[in-house]
């Protein structure tokens, strides 16, 4: 039996990417985060409220790399395919440390700008 690892999330970029070059390889790797909002009105009090999640997003694919150097921006709003990855690694103390992560990998994945040619937020999907 087969599995599926897919991530889809649409929300807004939460501070400006960031791109570097991989150490060993060259390639540049874009590194931002994405706040996921739910809005609801609390029954009890008839008050609004909101919870809001943040999601690392890590992008190998070169194509979506260079498209987000020229076009993404904090505060965007975006729609994204990829998948849930989680690494370890140990501080500087030697304790392991666990971040998770939806990966744009090469050649998988999708990144789509939710803005209007005016610069605006897309109405709908």
């Amino acid at each position: 039996m087969s599995s599926i690892n897919k991530i889809i999330l649409v929300g807004n970029v939460g501070k400006q990417p960031e791109v570097r070059a991989l150490q060993q390889s060259g390639n540049e790797v874009a590194t931002f985060t994405l706040a996921t909002s739910e809005r609801w009105l609390d029954k009890s009090t008839g008050e609004k409220r909101e919870a809001t999640e943040w999601h690392s997003i890590v992008i190998f694919n070169k194509h979506l790399v260079s498209f987000v150097k020229q076009y993404v921006n904090k505060g965007d709003k975006l729609y994204i395919e990829g998948k849930l990855k989680t690494r370890k690694w140990q501080d500087k103390n030697g304790a392991d440390k666990y971040s998770t992560e939806i990966v744009l990998e090469n050649y998988q994945g999708m990144l789509v700008s939710l803005k209007n040619k005016n610069n605006n937020e897309a109405n709908s999907l």
